[in-house]
């Protein structure tokens, strides 16, 4: 199974368009917790990457950068949705926005590496931001859910469902 080099082209290319408004979007935000609803336009932002990814991935073999790259962007738009919810810690949305701007530019770093392996990608990942991830994620408490303004029921994502993202990854 091989995927058209064009297609993960346009992709990645689609994509650094896009890492380019979320990072002027959190650099625009950042210090400023007035604009904390902004991070759901991220979320909503991050999930186009996460889903052309994951569309890609379909194609892809297993070991395929794509894969990865999908799952690191769920964890990006899961932190996104669940920080555009914090209604009452201005420290709390610092180091949110903090940690999704370093999270946004390693994933520019992933898009920029697409033709190595997802093993090869995961030393890219630096550990202090995983521990800083894991804590942020910790501070969430079940209330806080995954997606905002469906209109649906809104989807919790638990504790569990961040470390499964975290181990699918690798990390």
């Amino acid at each position: 199974m091989s995927i058209d080099k064009e297609i993960v082209e346009d992709f990645v290319n689609e994509s650094k368009s896009l890492i380019e408004e979320l990072i002027d979007l959190l650099e625009s935000i950042e210090g400023d917790f007035s604009q904390v609803q902004k991070l759901a336009d991220y979320g909503n932002n991050v999930d186009r990457i996460m889903g052309g990814a994951k569309s890609l991935a379909m194609m892809a073999p297993p070991d395929h950068a794509l894969h990865m790259i999908s799952d690191y962007a769920a964890l990006c738009k899961a932190v996104g949705y669940k920080a555009s919810q914090i209604n009452d810690n201005e420290q709390f949305y610092d180091v949110c926005v903090a940690l999704l701007l370093d999270a946004t530019e390693t994933l520019s770093v992933l898009l920029n590496n697409i033709e190595k392996e997802g093993k090869v990608l995961k030393e890219t990942i630096p550990q202090a931001f995983i521990e800083r991830l894991r804590w942020v994620s910790s501070q969430f408490s079940e209330a806080y859910s995954m997606s905002v303004g469906t209109g649906t029921a809104p989807q919790k994502l638990r504790q569990s469902e961040i470390d499964d993202l975290l181990k699918k990854l690798g990390l």
